[in-house]
This record gives structure tokens, sequence and C-alpha cells, in this order.
């Protein structure tokens, strides 16, 4: 049995609510979504802003209503049913805790709804604490907080209500990069210590590769792919995922009715490839940059197809000098090679392609 599952879900927001006068103008946030996590799994929904993402996390919890479609949590049907009673906790992205009380108040604060006597619930606070290593912070105010601390705070207060499911809306976003990556890997920890099934919204790739056992890549309210970080990456479903997922993202070239992509890192320079498995193509050098290590570089191809601006990202292990304003001779592994249709966008089969870009 899925832990979350959402199935056929719509969701229309009223155009005059935003200002629209005709009925053709209503927004639709979700077109028709299925989706399903299973018990345990750490669940990223990953997609620019305006994909639709937030609104399907707020829907399964209960904050905002379906136009159509079901959303069932742990085998049962939860439309209509008040945030409170589905089992789930969600953080959001201001954390939303509450200035003027302590810690302790702001994490015992879910519990006083359900009516729970004071001593149990301050030692449930202090058991959720303790898992985040805030118990010396108890007594302080959010203003004296960190943002990593008050985001563990959020947490503890999520973690309290010992819900089924966590739903996590870009709770990184406020932090520093530094600090981002550190909760980054401290989140991870603890969903895996919990091992609570969690569904975590955001638009950064870093933090859906890291994070999830899966990823859910939307765009403009539908589901593009559902996949392990690995396949989504190594085997995007069409080019919207082949470029919104990798930086540098795949190179696309076009050759007749089909667009032919590569990752950068996949496209060096030809005496560091295998000769019998090979593609190769010559690339007009216009720039470089050093980046963490690696070399970037901007060029023109054209012996695939049309002629496409590329980039290939080169480790510090291959060494080959290059300059800008050259010519020199890339290569691709042919089974790095993806296939899509150039007007739809979805994979196609391969086609053999001779070496050195024949026919």
């Amino acid at each position: 049995m899925n832990a979350v599952e959402v199935r056929g879900l719509v969701k229309t927001f009223d155009g005059h609510l935003r200002g629209r006068r005709r009925k053709d103008d209503d927004v639709r946030a979700l077109a028709g979504v299925d989706l399903a996590a299973e018990p345990g799994e750490y669940l990223v929904l990953l997609g620019p802003s305006g994909c639709g993402k937030t609104t399907l996390l707020r829907t399964i919890a209960g904050l905002e209503q379906p136009t159509e479609g079901e959303v069932l949590i742990g085998g049962h049907v939860v439309n209509g049913l008040p945030p409170r009673i589905r089992q789930v906790a969600m953080v959001f992205q201001s954390y939303a805790l509450y200035p003027h009380k302590s810690v302790l108040d702001n994490i015992v604060f879910p519990l006083k709804a359900e009516k729970m006597p004071r001593g149990m619930r301050e030692r449930r606070a202090k058991e959720a604490a303790g898992r985040l290593g805030i118990e010396p912070l108890l007594g302080r105010k959010p203003r004296q907080l960190s943002g990593g601390e008050r985001q563990r705070v959020a947490l503890a207060r999520a973690l309290v209500r010992d819900p089924a499911v966590f739903l996590l809306d870009e709770p990184l976003s406020n932090l520093d990069a530094k600090l981002r990556a550190t909760a980054r890997d401290e989140l991870k920890q603890f969903q895996e210590q919990i091992g609570t099934t969690t569904i975590y919204v955001t638009h950064d790739q870093a933090e859906a590769m890291g994070l999830g056992d899966r990823i859910a890549v939307l765009e403009k309210g539908r589901v593009r792919q559902i996949g392990t970080p690995v396949e989504v990456y190594d085997d995007p479903a069409d080019t919207f995922v082949a470029t919104f997922i990798g930086s540098p993202p795949m190179n696309l070239v076009r050759r007749d009715d089909r667009l032919i992509g590569f990752r950068p890192e996949h496209l060096l320079p030809a005496e560091n490839v295998p000769y019998d498995a090979r593609v190769t193509m010559p690339m007009r050098i216009e720039r470089m940059e050093y980046l963490s290590g690696d070399r970037h570089v901007y060029g023109t191809v054209t012996r695939l197809g049309e002629e496409t601006r590329v980039i290939a990202r080169l480790p510090a292990t291959v060494t080959t000098p290059l300059s800008a304003g050259e010519t020199h001779e890339f290569a691709v592994v042919a089974g790095r090679l993806r296939f899509f249709d150039a007007a739809a966008g979805g994979r196609t089969p391969a086609v053999p392609i001779g070496n050195g870009g024949g026919s």
C-alpha cells in the first residue's frame, strides 16, 4: 500500500479571483497528476516556479481542495478532510514560528490543539528537540536563533505530532549556500533515522538529486518524469527534463526530425574517448571557464546536424591543451547519446550514427 497517492488530480483557480474577467482565464495549476509515494520514501517534487509543485503539496495536506481527482493517505481517500485529520505535518518555507513564544512553546503548540496533558506534550517536545540536537535552545525565542536552528525547530514542531507523512515546502530556501548544503545533509540523515514518508518541494536540482530516493519532475501542472536521481539524469524522458536537470544542461543538437542529446561531461577531446565506440565532431572553441576544478568549454559543432552551440565539461584529469578560437576534434561515447523527437520533445529509439558523424 502506498503511503500517499494522488489520482487524476486537477486543480483550477478561478480567474476572477486573480483579476481576470473571463472563464477562459481560469488558471489550471494541476492538469491530471498521478503520483504515489511508498512507505518510508523520500520523494522530491522538482520543477520551475509556477509548475504546480507547491499546489500539489498543499492539496495533499488539505490546505487546497482538488477540482478533480482523489488524494489517498494510507490507502484511504481523504478528499474533504481537514489537515489535522490527515496525519500529515507540513514545514513551510517561512518556518511560521511564533516570535513571542519560546522554542519549547513553539514545538508543543500543535499538541495543545489536541488537548494533550501538559506533562506529556512537554515530554514529547523534549524528545523531538533531542533528536534534532536543539534541547539547549528550548528557552530561547526565534529571533535568538540562526536560520539553521529555526529550521530544526520547525522540523521538531512537525515531528512532535508523530505524522504519517512529512510535507516540506522549500524549507532550505532562506539559508545561505554553505548552510544549505549542511542542512541538506542533516535533513537526509533525519529522514533516514525516523523512516517517515517525506514529500519535499524544491526548484533546486542539487537538493533534489541529493535528497530524493525518487524525483518527480513537474512542468505546467504535469508530471514529466518520475525516477531515481540517476534515471532522470541519465535517461531523461523528454527535452524538458534533459535541459532542466543538469548544470550545465544536456546539449541538444538537431539532426533531421530528431534531437541528439549528450551531457557536457560526456563531450571530451577525441583523444580521451575510445576510438571504436565514439562519435566525433569538430568543435570551434569560443571561450572557457574554470569552475571547481573543471574546465567548461563553450563552442559550436556542426557535424551531427545543424550548427549548434554546446558545452563540454572537462575534469581536471583531462589536460588536453585548448584555447579560444581554435577548432578541436571532440567525441562522445555512442552509448551516451540520447534521441528525442524534435517536434514533440519525447524520447525516441536510438539510431545508428557512424564514427565521425556520418549517415
